[in-house]
Parts: C-alpha cells; sequence; structure tokens
C-alpha cells in the first residue's frame, strides 16, 4: 500500500522590517511624519521643474491639489509602517486625488504616460530621503531595501487608481460623444431640418470635430446578432448603433478609398446604404436606404451583405410602392385573366421581351430560347388580347413596369423558358 505524498508546507520569508526594532520603526515613523510636507513640497518643486507645462489645479481650500495628494501619499505609507505588525509591504492606497490625477489626464486628451513618469519621480525623491531618515534610526540595510520594495508597490497602487480614473475619464467622453453625435444625426436626418440655423449644425459638428462634407450617404443595418459588436467604420463615419437598425451617415461617400474601407467594415453585416445627396437633403438617402432595408426582409433584395441603393434602382422603384404596382398590374393585366396560369406566363414573358427589345419575332425568340414561329403565334393572340391599346405608348410605358415588377419578385422568368 502506498503513502500518501506527504502535504508540503509554505513557510513564508521573515520579513527584515519584522526584526526592526519596534522603538527604531517608531522613531522612523515620527521623523518621516514630520517632515513629509517638506518632502511633499521637494517633490512637487522637482516635478514642476521638470515639467513646467503641467497646469496646477487648486482644491476647495486654494490648496494645490499635487501637493495634497503627494503628502497624503507619504503620510498613508509611513503610518503603514509603523502600525504594521508584518512587513513593510502593501499599504493601502489613499483613494480619490490620484483617482483624479487620472481623471484630468483622460479628459484632456493625454496619455498616462507621462503620469507615471512624475509617480516614479516621486518615489525616487521620497526613497533618498527615508534612506537618510534610515541612517539617523540607524535601520538595517536590509529592512530598508525591502522598504525600497514597499515603496514601488505603493507606486503600483498609486497608477492604478490613476488608471480608474482615467478609464472613467474615458467612459464618460465616449458617452458624451456619442450623446453627441446621435444629436447630430438627429438634425441631419429630419425631414425638415432646413429651418434648423446653419450655425446650430455647425456648432454641433464642432464638438466632436465632425467637418460638414458637402455630400453624404446613410446608411441602415440589420445586425447579424443582437450582441454583434459595431463595425469599425472609421472615425468619419456617424454610427448610432442605439436604433434597431443601426444607421450611418457616410461622409463623400464617393471619396478615394471610402468604398472599399466600408465593404471591409461591414462584412458579415447586411443592410443598404442610400444615394449620395447634398448634406441638407440626408433625409432623402435615408428613406432610401430604409426602402431598401424592408425590400430584404421581404426576400425581394439579397441579404448577407451591405447593397448600395444606386445598383438597384429599378427594384426600389417598381417594388416598394407595392400597393400602386399590384392595382396597375390588375388593371393592365386583365385580358390575361382567363388564359390559363402557365400559358398567360408565357404570354406576359413574351410581351415583357417584346417591349424591351422594341424587335421582331428572331430578337424575342433569341431573348426567349423559343422558335420564332411561336413568338409570331403569341404576338398574334396578345394583340388580339389587348388590341389597339397596345400601340398606345403609355399603355405600353405601364405595361413595362408591371411586368418587370413581376419579375423582380419571380413571377416571371427572368432568362429563357425550360419546358
Amino acid at each position: 500500500m502506498k503513502k500518501a505524498p506527504a502535504a508540503r508546507t509554505t513557510v513564508a520569508a521573515r520579513s527584515a522590517w519584522q526584526d526592526v526594532p519596534r522603538l527604531k520603526v517608531r522613531r522612523f515613523a515620527a521623523i518621516a511624519m514630520a517632515e513629509a510636507p517638506e518632502l511633499a513640497e521637494e517633490i512637487l518643486r522637482e516635478i514642476r521643474r521638470e515639467y513646467p507645462h503641467l497646469p496646477v489645479v487648486l482644491d476647495d481650500s486654494g490648496e494645490p491639489m499635487a501637493l495634497v495628494g503627494i503628502r497624503g501619499a507619504i503620510e498613508v505609507f509611513v503610518q503603514h509602517l509603523e502600525n504594521s505588525d508584518h512587513s513593510a509591504g502593501r499599504p493601502t492606497v489613499p483613494p480619490g486625488v490620484f483617482q483624479e490625477f487620472g481623471r484630468g489626464e483622460g479628459l484632456h486628451g493625454r496619455s498616462l504616460d507621462s503620469l507615471q513618469a512624475i509617480y516614479r519621480m516621486g518615489v525616487r525623491l521620497a526613497w533618498r530621503r527615508f534612506a537618510e531618515i534610515g541612517q539617523r534610526v540607524e535601520i538595517p540595510p536590509p529592512a530598508m531595501y525591502e522598504l525600497v520594495d514597499a515603496g514601488y508597490e505603493y507606486l503600483d497602487g498609486l497608477v492604478d487608481q490613476s488608471v480608474r480614473g482615467y478609464a472613467e475619464a474615458a467612459a464618460r467622453q465616449a458617452g458624451e460623444r456619442l450623446r453627441l453625435q446621435r444629436r447630430l444625426m438627429e438634425l441631419l436626418l429630419a425631414e425638415h431640418h432646413h429651418g434648423e440655423p446653419a450655425e446650430a449644425l455647425t456648432e454641433r459638428a464642432a464638438r466632436i470635430g465632425w467637418h460638414l462634407p458637402e455630400k453624404v450617404a446613410v446608411g441602415v443595418l440589420l445586425r447579424p446578432a443582437r450582441e454583434a459588436v459595431a463595425p469599425a467604420v472609421g472615425q468619419g463615419v456617424l454610427l448610432d448603433m442605439e436604433y434597431e437598425q443601426p444607421r450611418m451617415v457616410v461622409p463623400d461617400p464617393d471619396a478615394a478609398g471610402r468604398p472599399e474601407l466600408l465593404h471591409r467594415a461591414l462584412t458579415g453585416w447586411s443592410g443598404a446604404i442610400g444615394p449620395p445627396v447634398p448634406l441638407a437633403d440626408a433625409a432623402k438617402s435615408l428613406r432610401w436606404a430604409e426602402a431598401a432595408v424592408r425590400l430584404m426582409e421581404r426576400g425581394l433584395l439579397a441579404s448577407g451583405e451591405v447593397l448600395h441603393c444606386t445598383e438597384h434602382t429599378e427594384a426600389l422603384v417598381l417594388l416598394e410602392p407595392q400597393e400602386l404596382i399590384d392595382d396597375l398590374a390588375l388593371r393592365c393585366l386583365a385580358p390575361l385573366a382567363h388564359c390559363g396560369p402557365t400559358h398567360g406566363r408565357r404570354l406576359a414573358e413574351t410581351l415583357l421581351a417584346w417591349l424591351e427589345t422594341r424587335g421582331g419575332a428572331p430578337e424575342v425568340a433569341a431573348r426567349l430560347g423559343v422558335h420564332p414561329q411561336t413568338v409570331r403565334y403569341r404576338l398574334r393572340q396578345i394583340r388580339e388580347l389587348w388590341g389597339d391599346e397596345i400601340d398606345d405608348p403609355d399603355r405600353r410605358f405601364e405595361l413595362e413596369l408591371v411586368l418587370r415588377a413581376q419579375r423582380l419578385r419571380g413571377k416571371l422568368r427572368a432568362g429563357r423558358e425550360r419546358g
């Protein structure tokens, strides 16, 4: 029978700071605490000398917030050293001021790099002062080395606080920008925004850094999934994901590289982009995009990609006003009502081919893939059914509209006959 493996025991390394007599620890802490205000001022002077362009922000009492934060950070660190029975490390970072420092960097669009460099400078200066105090109090070198490690560990905590503030500011700015962008889009896409002063539009665009273009195209998207991540359409494109069907405003849609960028960004999405229009007519582009999306939802336009309305004008013109086209079809195609479904469909396809080619039996036969004699027979029937009306230009135009619409809906074949 095998013996169970012995459980491993972990022996924590003893802290050199623990071995420092408590009297020396208290003397060290008392001196460091007394010199904290002077040390804080020295650190701030060095920071201002190294970074002269940093803004000076005062608190409610008129004291620089940076000085308050540095002094507070030193005092908290020293208090931890005095009160801890275990080690010199892991003091609790004071919230508030350092979080505010990070928030300020975020709100002013700066990175945290310079702030972290400033913190490191502060730790170096503090360590220099603490090393002098340690010599006076005769703190052993191993304990002071631990103090260095604790200082940089403390620095990590200060940076974490600033990162939290920075992230809060970034999120707030992103939310504010989305709110301002939505207001701009609502104004652009309103049907009657012409009455709005041009200054208001310019001011709203300027607040999000959007340059008013001469032309725009408006897109409407169908989400591939509810949790779909917003497509990376680029900063110049206004995108509002709050709608059930997200909307976007594309500036200068025909600019070099713009179509390719949108195509890549919208891979995996369905929807439609309206025709390019002057900025003041953005609502018109939106209407066409919405019409195209409705046809996609009905299965009358292909889904699975983002279509450009300018490439599907015929379908948009003939399929969107469904009731009008259906009513016109009832009147125009009434002569086919008694021909039976199959024969009626073939007569309709022959009539459409004749209207589109404006040719004789051979041209129509070539399009349909049937014998010319068959076409002549059908054309005679068509003339008997419609009589002299078939020669009226307006009636021929209506017939072609109706028959093209039926072909788009799949009721008539688009190519050669089969069977």
